[in-house]
């Protein structure tokens, strides 16, 4: 059987793996043309290994305008010259995505109507588009075959076209949006077909031709079924050399990149289905939140697949095939699948990048440091630390880490990387902070015993032999910062809390010092009298100190995932829960994530009593008085204690003692693990003199569009 990391031929081109790098929205455009951002993107995974790369899907025609920053073919030549000759060194096979929303787009931004096969109105945005004419569709037709021919002719080895979910290709194939009672109608796969043979017509037959096609919209009443699929697959196989088997559709779309409460490689049965219904006559490439190499190469071994789509895997490690031919498949940082800063079709625009790899999406202004100029640092004398404050650049010797949370580990991790010595303090027994109370707070586990500390994912079994899926991927990432601090040298020490005196003795003695020791809980701001609190983290870890008996009310002010998890936590532990909110429904804050619904559906059928629209007042004697924050009106629920899962202060003593200390994460503001991983890249840079492109070195700066603002462990949760 093949390895992932062997090559894969087609249309005559060689592919250096079978590692796809599939389309994605980023967010990295420059109005609706390609960006030197998207260029460094794609560089970046062409370097690391990356078999085939197709690019942010482009809207064949003008009047298609999804999101704001959704390319536009007519305007994407320039950008998909500059990708091709970018990765062209690598041996990556660089595929322009094309496509049209149909009546899933958004006239917000085009001011034009939304065509569509009927009129039909569009589930989640409940628009309603008008119905195609013929003039409308040859347009469609011909702006793929326009936009195809732009792209080979601009170095791109072939084009994707988009019958996926979010595509006017599958609302023409499906009985749930095509109404229509002419040809198009009669034969759903008209259009598609017609659509494949333009462009093959325009790119001929020495570039390649992939499809990405959804089978199974999730919606068996009208919908296209695996059954359906597979007799589609049969048809467009041969107009084909490379099929992508998706899983949406309108009634859920998000279904096509959900997060870790979905396992990992849900689609395999249905992709060998899709590649049975092949026959050879095109390869087949696996997609659904495959972010493990081991399991890639299941689905390769098992011939369920020829090719395997690894997106969210490669924007969290775009090394990820690299190490792997190296030999060294424990360096390559996990994918936690948690959507945080991946999935940018929100409100906030923001663009994307990874919890674990904030320099995803940002290649083009934080570069990889120099490691010969990181050496001079380390080597330079020390230059007026003994100041008060310290931590100044250009001071020798060995840094000095406060806190092992994601920052601490991160920050250490990069100063280690680039040659300097590193010695990481951590004042509780484990390394990970929040990262690992969030990875604790997963349903599926045993609770832990008191005199435990919170275990390592790696340590936590996997249901017969599968990944480790939920919220227990979280501390796969602070397994993998430890583990990488101690290849690197770092000198780790738990149970060491760094006093104000040994600071003084490490920054008047030339030493520099970061600041990263966390956070720890607020006041609550009710009057609970005899009922105790316990924070969200201690109620992880030590379980024993919540009453044995009673109801818990899980106190939510931010509407977070926190709040959601824990509830989750206590209910699969046998215990009656209510999960107490200020919004009108529970975890408001996971809608960016697609686990809104999701999660409000796994809190009813595990019996969590949502208490939404309230404030917690008072508490005691058993029982807590929530207050309607509509209309002030009062009611009490039983209550034997108060989970608080509201934000967090800074731990901020030292930096009290010390001002200007270098700090980041929690220590500055508590918020998510985004910002923690960030601000501990971003302080190291900036100890070891690195500006990034934009002019800006690592002072601690939230990234616009960053997550929730909470000190809760929030987003990926520390």
């Amino acid at each position: 059987m093949p390895l992932l990391t062997d090559p894969v031929a087609l249309a005559g081109r060689t592919a250096p793996s079978r590692a796809v790098f599939g389309a994605h929205e980023t967010n990295l455009g420059r109005g609706r043309a390609l960006s030197d951002r998207h260029t460094a993107y794609y560089r970046r995974r062409a370097e690391g290994g990356a078999g085939v790369i197709v690019t942010e899907t482009a809207s064949v025609t003008a009047d298609d305008h999804p999101y704001e920053y959704a390319p536009l073919a007519a305007e994407c030549a320039p950008g998909w010259r500059r990708i091709a000759a970018a990765c062209r060194p690598h041996g990556a096979l660089v595929l322009a995505g094309l496509g049209h929303a149909g009546g899933q787009g958004s006239s917000a931004h085009s001011q034009h109507v939304l065509w569509a096969p009927s009129p039909v109105a569009d589930v989640v945005t409940r628009e309603m588009p008008a119905a195609m004419e013929e003039e409308q569709i040859e347009a469609v037709v011909a702006g793929f075959a326009a936009a195809a021919a732009a792209a080979c002719e601009a170095g791109a080895d072939g084009v994707e076209v988009d019958a996926g979910a979010y595509s006017l290709l599958r609302q023409f194939q499906s009985g749930l949006s095509n109404l229509r009672e002419d040809a198009y109608g009669a034969d759903r796969l008209l259009l598609t077909r017609r659509v494949l043979d333009a462009v093959r017509a325009a790119i001929g037959g020495d570039r390649v031709l992939a499809l990405r096609i959804s089978c199974d919209e999730l919606a068996p009443w009208a919908g296209t079924t695996p059954g359906q699929a597979a007799g589609q697959v049969r048809l467009l196989a041969p107009r084909a050399d490379l099929l992508t088997a998706v899983r949406a559709g309108p009634m859920a779309p998000r279904a096509l990149r959900p997060d870790a409460h979905t396992p990992p490689g849900f689609n395999l049965e249905l992709c060998a289905a899709m590649r049975r219904a092949a026959r050879g006559r095109a390869l087949v490439a696996l997609q659904g939140s495959v972010a493990d190499p081991v399991q890639a190469q299941a689905a390769l071994d098992a011939g369920a697949a020829d090719l395997v789509e690894m997106v969210r895997a490669q924007i969290a490690d775009a090394r990820l095939v690299r190490l792997l031919r190296a030999g060294e498949p424990e360096r390559i940082r996990p994918c936690v699948l948690c959507n945080q800063a991946c999935q940018v079709r929100d409100d906030r625009n923001p663009p994307v990048s990874c919890i674990g790899d904030p320099r995803s999406g940002h290649e083009a202004a934080d570069p990889d440091p120099d490691p010969a100029a990181a050496q001079r640092v380390a080597a330079a004398p020390a230059a007026g630390s003994a100041a008060r404050g310290g931590g100044g650049r250009g001071s020798g010797g060995e840094v000095l880490v406060v806190g092992g949370g994601p920052a601490g580990l991160e920050c250490a991790r990069v100063l280690a990387g680039r040659g300097l010595r590193v010695r990481l303090a951590e004042r509780t027994k484990r390394l990970g902070g929040m990262l690992r109370t969030a990875a604790a707070l997963a349903p599926a586990r045993h609770p832990p015993s008191p005199s435990t500390e919170t275990p390592r994912a790696a340590d936590l079994p996997a249901p017969h032999g599968a990944p480790v899926a939920g919220r227990m991927r979280l501390g796969l990432l602070a397994d993998w910062l430890e583990s990488e601090c101690q290849r690197l040298g770092v000198r780790l020490e738990t149970g060491t809390e760094v006093t104000a005196a040994e600071l003084d003795a490490v920054l008047d003695g030339g030493g520099r010092a970061v600041l990263a020791t966390g956070s720890r809980a607020a006041p609550l701001g009710a009057d609970t009298g005899d009922v105790p609190v316990v924070d969200v983290a201690e109620a992880a870890a030590r379980p024993a100190l919540l009453p044995s008996g009673g109801a818990l009310l899980v106190h939510d002010p931010v509407g977070g995932p926190i709040g959601v998890a824990a509830a989750e936590m206590l209910a699969a532990q046998g215990r009656e829960v209510r999960l107490a909110t200020p919004d009108t429904v529970a975890g408001r804050l996971l809608a960016p994530t697609g686990d809104l619904a999701d999660a409000n559906g796994r809190l009813q059928r595990a019996g969590v009593v949502r208490e939404l629209r309230c404030r917690l007042e008072s508490a005691g004697g058993g029982r807590a008085v929530l207050r309607d924050v509509w209309t002030a009106a009062r009611r009490e629920v039983g209550c034997a204690a108060v989970v608080d899962c509201g934000p967090r202060l800074p731990e901020e003593a030292l930096y009290l003692h010390r001002p200007g200390t270098p700090r980041c994460g929690d220590a500055v503001a508590p918020r998510t693990v985004l910002e923690a991983v960030l601000e501990g890249r971003r302080t190291a840079l900036s100890l070891l003199g690195v500006e990034r492109a934009d002019g800006t070195d690592g002072a601690p700066l939230a990234p616009a569009g960053s997550a929730v603002p909470t000190g809760t462990a929030e987003g990926a949760h520390r």
